[in-house]
């Protein structure tokens, strides 16, 4: 029980030490993640298309 109280206390610590980033930062992320995820979609539903396309020429 000791070592557990320990765990948290030390936990507690490195958590006053993390840099959180800003809402700006937060933001700009985001913005990064879902445009990227939009662009890799946009992307594969081509190649899909393509691919589609071309083996229905070939069968």
């Amino acid at each position: 029980m000791k070592r557990l109280f320990k765990f948290f206390g030390s936990v507690g610590q490195e958590m006053k030490l993390v840099e959180w980033p800003t809402m700006k930062q937060t933001r700009r992320d985001s913005w990064v993640v879902v445009s990227t995820s939009i662009l890799f979609a946009a992307y594969f539903a081509l190649c899909d298309f393509v691919i589609s396309k071309l083996l229905k020429l070939l069968f």
